[in-house]
Order: structure tokens, then C-alpha cells, then sequence
């Protein structure tokens, strides 16, 4: 056989392997563009009933797509003032950027002393801050409850500021491994041109790990921006309610229809934040995952 009956036999086997696989592709595309629908029905459920008036919210079955376009839902929900949805907004947005910058400076400080130093019983210790990850959250919660009522500060939005400023055992040790990455030489140097230690945190370790910090960014704004039993344990006043509390007040006793086209329009403004963060900070989250576990 020649070259050429070779190369047509191995193109004609080619082409026939592409057919044959064809109809697999065409099942399994079709296959991930259901389970992709079926669970992007919930987000356009929301969004449609976000855009729906009081009327036609209460259809029965309900529409998929709104007769009219009630945009003015989004604007309801800062003109009401029984909502305050206004001021819940900012003041989840000041809870969850100020325990963002508490965390991720206190953190990052453990997180260099544990990486960068030696000391006696330094793993015992670094074991004992890893242990407390097993203490679920109603363990201390009475003791902390108490402890912030006593110095007067219930009723604020400081009892969930105030604890991102003593650092999160779970973002110590995502730190610690990033930070163990590094290598030795780099502080040597800094030392020899007469960094203080302070200066070896700031002006070396945190320009050098972008990727971890806005990894830990990510996870701190989420857990602060979606934490409800806090605001519920602390806050007693709708002023200073956040906005999970907010929502969640929208289904009151005082509605006499429970507002879902207002809530749904509650819900998509609520979640713009995360999505905005997790675009901008998407390259530097996912390096961070990467180097961490690698680590």
C-alpha cells in the first residue's frame, strides 16, 4: 500500500470516528443544556416576579414572563419607609467592607508570624488556633453575647464589625500556607537593606500575595454580607438592621400580602455585590484556590 491509500484510509477512518461521535456530543449538549435551564429557572423566576405588579404576582399559574413591566418594584423598595431598605443597604455594605479589612489585616499578621518565625511549641499552638474550626458557632455564642451587652454595645453594628479585628482561624491557616511559599531569600535581603520585621509584613509579604488576600476578600464579604443569625442575635432596632434581617422582616405579620415582587427585586440587589466582587477579583480567587492547595 502507498503513501497515499494510507492517508486516505486514515482520513476516511477520521472522518468516520468524527460521525460516529457526533451523535454522543449532540446527547450529551443537550443533556447540559437542560440541567443548565432547570437550574437557572429559579434566577428567572426571580427576576420575572421582581418585574411583576401586586396583581399579576398573585396569578394563579404564575407567568414566566411579566404582562407589564413593573420596574418601578426597584424603586419602591428605597421610597417605602416602612422598608428602610435604603439604610439596611448601606449598613450591610459598611458590616461587610470593614470585617473584610479587619480580617484580612489581622489574619494576615498571625499568618506571618506563623509562617515566617520559629518558636517552642509553635505547632502546638498553631494545632490549638486550627481546633477551634470544630467549636460550632452557638459554643460561643452566649459568652459573646454577654460579653458585648455588658460593655453597652447591643444594638449596634460593632458586635459585627469587632471580631473580624481578632483574626478567623480558617483564614490564618489559608494564609499561613500561601505565606510559607515565599522564599527565605527574600527577607534575607529585606533585612540586609534594613527592613524591620513590620516593614518585611507590609512592604514584602502583602504586595506578594495579591491572589490569597483577595481569595480571603472574597470568602469574608459573603459570610459577612449573608450572615443572618448575628444581625437577629444583636440588632434590635430596623434602623440598624442589615439586609438578611430586612428581608426576611419584609414577611411580617404587618403586610397583609407578603410582598414577593418587592423581596424578589430585594434579593437580585442584594446579590449584585457578590457578583460585582467575584468579576473583578475572578483571576486573583481562583491563582489563590491554586497556589494554596498546591501548597
Amino acid at each position: 500500500m502507498n503513501e497515499s491509500s494510507v492517508a486516505r484510509t486514515r482520513h476516511t477512518a477520521g472522518r468516520t470516528g468524527t460521525f460516529r461521535s457526533d451523535p454522543v456530543r449532540i446527547i450529551c449538549f443537550v443533556v447540559l443544556l437542560g440541567l443548565t435551564a432547570a437550574m437557572l429557572s429559579p434566577v428567572w423566576f426571580m427576576i420575572s416576579t421582581s418585574l411583576k405588579s401586586p396583581k399579576e404576582m398573585l396569578m394563579f399559574p404564575p407567568t414566566w414572563i411579566p404582562q407589564t413591566f413593573a420596574f418601578d418594584n426597584f424603586a419602591e423598595l428605597f421610597r417605602n419607609s416602612d422598608l428602610k431598605f435604603g439604610r439596611q443597604y448601606a449598613n450591610s455594605l459598611i458590616v461587610a467592607l470593614l470585617a473584610v479589612i479587619g480580617t484580612v489585616l489581622s489574619s494576615s499578621f498571625v499568618a506571618f508570624g506563623f509562617a515566617r518565625y520559629s518558636a517552642k511549641m509553635k505547632g502546638f499552638i498553631f494545632m490549638l488556633l486550627m481546633s477551634t474550626l470544630m467549636l460550632p458557632y452557638p459554643a460561643v455564642m452566649i459568652p459573646q453575647f454577654i460579653l458585648f451587652y455588658k460593655i453597652g454595645l447591643h444594638d449596634s453594628l460593632l458586635p459585627l464589625i469587632v471580631p473580624s479585628f481578632f483574626g478567623s482561624a480558617y483564614m490564618v491557616f489559608l494564609l499561613r500556607q500561601f505565606f510559607l511559599s515565599l522564599p527565605n531569600e527574600l527577607f534575607d535581603a529585606g533585612r540586609m537593606d534594613g527592613c524591620s520585621e513590620i516593614r518585611l509584613y507590609w512592604n514584602i509579604t502583602l504586595p506578594l500575595s495579591g491572589s490569597v488576600l483577595a481569595t480571603v476578600s472574597i470568602f469574608t464579604f459573603i459570610w459577612s454580607w449573608n450572615d443572618l443569625l448575628a444581625p437577629v442575635l444583636y440588632l434590635d432596632s430596623q434602623e440598624n438592621f442589615t439586609l438578611p434581617i430586612g428581608m426576611a422582616a419584609m414577611l411580617s405579620s404587618k403586610f397583609r400580602i407578603a410582598p414577593w415582587n418587592l423581596l424578589m427585586a430585594a434579593s437580585i440587589l442584594s446579590v449584585l455585590p457578590i457578583i460585582a466582587l467575584f468579576a473583578v477579583a475572578q483571576k486573583r480567587f481562583v491563582e489563590g484556590i491554586v497556589t494554596t492547595g498546591i501548597k
